[in-house]
Protein backbone atom coordinates (compact mmCIF):
# COMPACT_ATOMS: atom_id res chain seq x y z
CA UNK A 1 0.00 0.00 0.00
CA UNK A 2 1.18 3.48 -0.76
CA UNK A 3 2.03 6.01 1.09
CA UNK A 4 -0.97 8.32 -0.29
CA UNK A 5 -3.38 5.81 -0.03
CA UNK A 6 -2.84 4.87 3.33
CA UNK A 7 -3.43 8.53 4.03
CA UNK A 8 -6.48 8.29 2.20
CA UNK A 9 -7.64 5.33 4.22
CA UNK A 10 -6.70 6.72 7.38
CA UNK A 11 -8.84 9.95 6.81
CA UNK A 12 -11.69 7.60 5.81
CA UNK A 13 -11.89 5.68 8.81
CA UNK A 14 -11.23 9.40 11.04
CA UNK A 15 -14.44 10.65 9.33
CA UNK A 16 -16.00 7.10 9.90
CA UNK A 17 -15.26 7.43 13.65
CA UNK A 18 -16.26 10.82 14.22
CA UNK A 19 -20.24 9.94 13.21
CA UNK A 20 -20.00 8.69 17.04
CA UNK A 21 -20.24 12.20 17.86
CA UNK A 22 -16.22 13.48 18.63
CA UNK A 23 -15.66 16.03 15.46
CA UNK A 24 -12.06 15.79 13.61
CA UNK A 25 -10.01 18.57 12.71
CA UNK A 26 -9.63 19.48 9.04
CA UNK A 27 -8.41 16.86 7.28
CA UNK A 28 -5.34 19.18 6.27
CA UNK A 29 -2.56 16.23 6.34
CA UNK A 30 -4.61 14.22 3.69
CA UNK A 31 -5.18 16.20 1.27
CA UNK A 32 -4.93 20.39 -0.17
CA UNK A 33 -8.84 22.18 0.63
CA UNK A 34 -9.52 22.34 -2.99
CA UNK A 35 -8.11 18.88 -3.80
CA UNK A 36 -11.78 17.07 -5.53
CA UNK A 37 -9.64 13.89 -6.62
CA UNK A 38 -8.34 12.98 -3.34
CA UNK A 39 -11.54 14.07 -1.65
CA UNK A 40 -14.03 12.09 -3.50
CA UNK A 41 -11.51 8.58 -3.27
CA UNK A 42 -12.09 9.12 0.71
CA UNK A 43 -15.88 9.66 0.07
CA UNK A 44 -15.72 6.86 -2.35
CA UNK A 45 -13.60 4.91 0.34
CA UNK A 46 -16.32 5.44 3.38
CA UNK A 47 -19.64 5.03 0.41
CA UNK A 48 -18.03 1.53 0.09
CA UNK A 49 -17.46 0.93 2.95
CA UNK A 50 -20.66 1.27 4.36
CA UNK A 51 -22.27 -0.62 1.62
CA UNK A 52 -20.30 -3.61 2.31
CA UNK A 53 -22.02 -2.97 6.04
CA UNK A 54 -25.15 -3.52 4.11
CA UNK A 55 -26.37 0.12 3.59
CA UNK A 56 -28.47 0.44 0.98
CA UNK A 57 -28.03 3.47 -1.90
CA UNK A 58 -30.91 5.44 -2.36
CA UNK A 59 -29.61 8.52 -4.61
CA UNK A 60 -27.21 11.09 -4.73
CA UNK A 61 -27.45 14.77 -3.67
CA UNK A 62 -25.81 18.19 -5.14
CA UNK A 63 -24.05 20.69 -3.08
CA UNK A 64 -22.38 24.12 -3.19
CA UNK A 65 -24.76 25.06 -5.98
CA UNK A 66 -24.69 28.56 -4.70
CA UNK A 67 -21.73 30.94 -6.24
CA UNK A 68 -21.26 32.60 -3.32
CA UNK A 69 -20.83 29.71 -1.50
CA UNK A 70 -18.20 28.30 -4.15
CA UNK A 71 -16.43 31.49 -4.28
CA UNK A 72 -16.20 31.45 -0.11
CA UNK A 73 -14.65 27.96 -0.64
CA UNK A 74 -12.42 29.19 -3.42
CA UNK A 75 -13.72 26.31 -6.10
CA UNK A 76 -16.08 27.23 -9.35
CA UNK A 77 -18.13 23.85 -9.01
CA UNK A 78 -20.91 21.93 -7.38
CA UNK A 79 -20.13 18.74 -5.60
CA UNK A 80 -21.43 15.91 -4.81
CA UNK A 81 -22.56 12.87 -1.89
CA UNK A 82 -24.41 9.75 -1.59
CA UNK A 83 -28.17 9.31 -0.18
CA UNK A 84 -28.45 5.91 1.49
CA UNK A 85 -31.60 4.73 2.76
CA UNK A 86 -31.64 5.03 6.35
CA UNK A 87 -31.10 8.73 6.05
CA UNK A 88 -34.68 9.43 4.93
CA UNK A 89 -37.12 10.90 7.72
CA UNK A 90 -40.80 10.32 7.19
CA UNK A 91 -42.59 13.75 6.22
CA UNK A 92 -43.71 14.88 9.91
CA UNK A 93 -41.42 12.55 11.21
CA UNK A 94 -38.80 13.24 14.15
CA UNK A 95 -35.22 13.75 14.18
CA UNK A 96 -33.09 12.77 17.45
CA UNK A 97 -30.25 15.39 17.74
CA UNK A 98 -28.87 13.00 19.61
CA UNK A 99 -28.03 11.43 16.26
CA UNK A 100 -25.89 14.87 14.67
CA UNK A 101 -23.31 16.91 15.94
CA UNK A 102 -23.90 20.37 14.50
CA UNK A 103 -26.78 19.80 12.07
CA UNK A 104 -28.78 22.35 10.33
CA UNK A 105 -31.13 22.83 7.63
CA UNK A 106 -31.80 23.27 4.53
CA UNK A 107 -34.86 23.54 1.46
CA UNK A 108 -34.37 21.76 -1.49
CA UNK A 109 -36.04 20.27 -4.60
CA UNK A 110 -36.15 16.21 -5.23
CA UNK A 111 -36.31 14.77 -8.45
CA UNK A 112 -36.82 11.00 -8.71
CA UNK A 113 -36.10 8.85 -12.07
CA UNK A 114 -38.33 6.82 -13.59
CA UNK A 115 -36.28 4.89 -15.60
CA UNK A 116 -32.20 5.17 -16.09
CA UNK A 117 -29.53 7.64 -17.14
CA UNK A 118 -26.04 6.19 -18.48
CA UNK A 119 -23.80 7.47 -21.13
CA UNK A 120 -21.89 10.92 -21.25
CA UNK A 121 -22.83 14.48 -22.31
CA UNK A 122 -26.21 14.07 -20.31
CA UNK A 123 -28.27 17.18 -20.72
CA UNK A 124 -31.36 18.60 -18.67
CA UNK A 125 -33.47 17.30 -21.53
CA UNK A 126 -32.43 13.96 -21.03
CA UNK A 127 -32.99 14.39 -16.82
CA UNK A 128 -36.48 15.51 -17.58
CA UNK A 129 -37.24 12.54 -19.69
CA UNK A 130 -36.42 10.34 -16.70
CA UNK A 131 -38.09 11.92 -14.42
CA UNK A 132 -40.98 10.13 -12.48
CA UNK A 133 -42.01 12.71 -10.32
CA UNK A 134 -40.87 15.97 -8.00
CA UNK A 135 -41.22 16.93 -4.30
CA UNK A 136 -40.69 19.12 -1.83
CA UNK A 137 -37.81 18.14 0.24
CA UNK A 138 -35.71 19.27 3.56
CA UNK A 139 -32.00 18.10 3.53
CA UNK A 140 -30.35 18.21 7.79
CA UNK A 141 -26.66 18.64 6.67
CA UNK A 142 -24.12 17.91 9.06
CA UNK A 143 -20.09 17.92 9.36
CA UNK A 144 -17.92 15.91 11.02
CA UNK A 145 -15.62 18.27 11.24
CA UNK A 146 -14.93 20.59 14.38
CA UNK A 147 -16.93 24.18 14.18
CA UNK A 148 -17.69 23.68 10.51
CA UNK A 149 -14.62 24.66 9.55
CA UNK A 150 -14.27 23.18 6.37
CA UNK A 151 -12.54 23.31 3.11
CA UNK A 152 -13.84 22.17 -0.20
CA UNK A 153 -12.34 19.27 0.37
CA UNK A 154 -13.14 18.23 3.76
CA UNK A 155 -16.90 18.32 2.44
CA UNK A 156 -16.39 16.50 0.08
CA UNK A 157 -14.50 13.81 1.59
CA UNK A 158 -17.74 14.28 4.41
CA UNK A 159 -19.98 13.10 1.92
CA UNK A 160 -21.11 16.17 1.37
CA UNK A 161 -21.63 17.40 5.01
CA UNK A 162 -24.92 14.96 4.56
CA UNK A 163 -26.97 13.89 7.61
CA UNK A 164 -30.38 12.96 6.67
CA UNK A 165 -33.12 14.10 4.41
CA UNK A 166 -36.58 14.39 4.43
CA UNK A 167 -38.96 13.84 1.26
CA UNK A 168 -42.64 15.71 0.97
CA UNK A 169 -45.64 13.46 0.88
CA UNK A 170 -46.14 15.68 -2.91
CA UNK A 171 -45.40 13.34 -6.08
CA UNK A 172 -45.70 15.51 -8.76
CA UNK A 173 -45.46 15.02 -12.60
CA UNK A 174 -42.55 17.71 -14.16
CA UNK A 175 -44.60 17.66 -17.29
CA UNK A 176 -45.65 21.62 -17.07
CA UNK A 177 -44.04 21.89 -13.48
CA UNK A 178 -42.47 25.27 -13.46
CA UNK A 179 -39.06 24.63 -11.57
CA UNK A 180 -37.63 27.73 -12.66
CA UNK A 181 -39.24 30.01 -11.38
CA UNK A 182 -40.87 28.07 -8.72
CA UNK A 183 -40.50 29.64 -5.13
CA UNK A 184 -39.69 28.71 -1.64
CA UNK A 185 -40.52 29.80 1.64
CA UNK A 186 -38.84 28.68 4.81
CA UNK A 187 -40.48 29.57 8.18
CA UNK A 188 -39.03 28.76 11.71
CA UNK A 189 -41.58 29.20 14.51
CA UNK A 190 -44.17 31.39 11.57
CA UNK A 191 -40.66 34.25 10.98
CA UNK A 192 -40.08 33.91 7.64
CA UNK A 193 -35.99 33.18 7.66
CA UNK A 194 -35.14 32.28 3.98
CA UNK A 195 -36.64 32.51 0.79
CA UNK A 196 -35.05 30.78 -2.43
CA UNK A 197 -36.52 30.06 -6.13
CA UNK A 198 -34.67 26.92 -8.60
CA UNK A 199 -33.03 29.71 -10.90
CA UNK A 200 -31.21 30.22 -8.37
CA UNK A 201 -29.49 26.31 -8.66
CA UNK A 202 -26.92 26.80 -11.66
CA UNK A 203 -29.35 28.44 -13.64
CA UNK A 204 -32.49 25.67 -13.23
CA UNK A 205 -32.72 22.70 -10.75
CA UNK A 206 -32.24 20.28 -13.51
CA UNK A 207 -29.44 21.88 -14.68
CA UNK A 208 -27.50 20.51 -11.42
CA UNK A 209 -29.19 17.15 -11.96
CA UNK A 210 -27.32 16.78 -15.17
CA UNK A 211 -23.69 18.11 -13.44
CA UNK A 212 -24.40 15.68 -10.79
CA UNK A 213 -24.99 12.71 -13.60
CA UNK A 214 -22.31 13.92 -15.99
CA UNK A 215 -19.86 14.27 -13.27
CA UNK A 216 -20.41 10.87 -11.70
CA UNK A 217 -19.75 9.57 -15.28
CA UNK A 218 -16.64 11.34 -15.82
CA UNK A 219 -15.09 10.38 -11.61
CA UNK A 220 -16.39 6.70 -12.67
CA UNK A 221 -18.26 6.45 -9.68
CA UNK A 222 -18.52 2.56 -8.66
CA UNK A 223 -20.70 1.33 -6.06
CA UNK A 224 -22.65 -1.87 -5.62
CA UNK A 225 -25.70 -2.04 -7.25
CA UNK A 226 -29.34 -2.68 -6.45
CA UNK A 227 -28.75 -6.36 -7.87
CA UNK A 228 -25.29 -6.84 -6.90
CA UNK A 229 -23.72 -5.31 -10.07
CA UNK A 230 -20.16 -3.35 -9.45
CA UNK A 231 -21.52 -0.51 -11.95
CA UNK A 232 -24.11 1.12 -10.11
CA UNK A 233 -25.44 3.67 -12.70
CA UNK A 234 -28.15 6.91 -12.04
CA UNK A 235 -31.19 4.69 -11.86
CA UNK A 236 -34.51 3.67 -11.39
CA UNK A 237 -35.95 5.15 -8.04
CA UNK A 238 -32.81 6.86 -7.64
CA UNK A 239 -33.38 10.20 -5.77
CA UNK A 240 -31.62 13.29 -6.76
CA UNK A 241 -31.44 16.03 -4.40
CA UNK A 242 -30.73 19.56 -6.53
CA UNK A 243 -31.70 22.88 -5.33
CA UNK A 244 -30.33 24.19 -2.37
CA UNK A 245 -31.62 27.98 -0.81
CA UNK A 246 -28.90 30.54 -0.62
CA UNK A 247 -28.60 30.35 3.32
CA UNK A 248 -28.59 27.40 5.70
CA UNK A 249 -30.74 27.48 8.97
CA UNK A 250 -29.98 26.09 12.35
CA UNK A 251 -32.50 23.79 14.01
CA UNK A 252 -33.32 24.03 17.50
CA UNK A 253 -35.61 21.31 19.68
CA UNK A 254 -39.17 22.62 19.93
CA UNK A 255 -39.59 24.65 16.77
CA UNK A 256 -42.28 24.46 14.14
CA UNK A 257 -40.45 24.05 10.55
CA UNK A 258 -42.54 24.83 7.44
CA UNK A 259 -41.59 24.33 4.03
CA UNK A 260 -43.82 26.37 1.56
CA UNK A 261 -42.82 25.56 -1.84
CA UNK A 262 -44.85 27.49 -4.93
CA UNK A 263 -46.74 25.11 -7.15
CA UNK A 264 -45.36 22.14 -5.53
CA UNK A 265 -47.21 22.41 -2.12
CA UNK A 266 -46.05 22.21 1.78
CA UNK A 267 -44.28 19.74 3.71
CA UNK A 268 -45.33 19.02 6.87
CA UNK A 269 -43.52 20.19 10.52
CA UNK A 270 -40.39 18.42 11.57
CA UNK A 271 -39.93 17.46 15.26
CA UNK A 272 -36.63 17.63 16.96
CA UNK A 273 -35.76 15.64 19.95
CA UNK A 274 -33.93 17.95 22.40
CA UNK A 275 -29.97 16.97 21.61
CA UNK A 276 -27.19 17.59 23.77
CA UNK A 277 -25.18 19.55 21.81
CA UNK A 278 -28.15 22.20 21.81
CA UNK A 279 -27.09 24.02 24.80
CA UNK A 280 -23.94 24.73 23.78
CA UNK A 281 -24.90 25.80 20.49
CA UNK A 282 -26.80 28.46 21.74
CA UNK A 283 -23.68 29.62 24.23
CA UNK A 284 -21.75 30.03 21.23
CA UNK A 285 -23.81 32.60 19.90
CA UNK A 286 -25.11 30.11 16.90
CA UNK A 287 -28.83 30.18 17.67
CA UNK A 288 -31.23 32.40 14.70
Amino acid sequence: MSREVAALEKAAARLRNAYLGSPVEPLRDAMAPTDADAAYRIQALNTQHWVDQGRTIAGWKVGLTAKAVQKQLGVDQPDFGVLFADMLIPDGGQLDMNNVIQSRGEAEIAVVLGHDIDGSNITAQDIEAAVDYVSPAIEIVDSRVADWKITFADTVADNGSSAYYVLGDSKLPIKGLDLYSCGMVLEVDGTVVSLGAGAACLGHPLNAAAWLANTMVSRGTRTQGRSGDSDRRTGTNDKLKTWTTDQVIYRWPGERKFLLFQRITLIKVIRYLLGSLAASYRRQGKNR
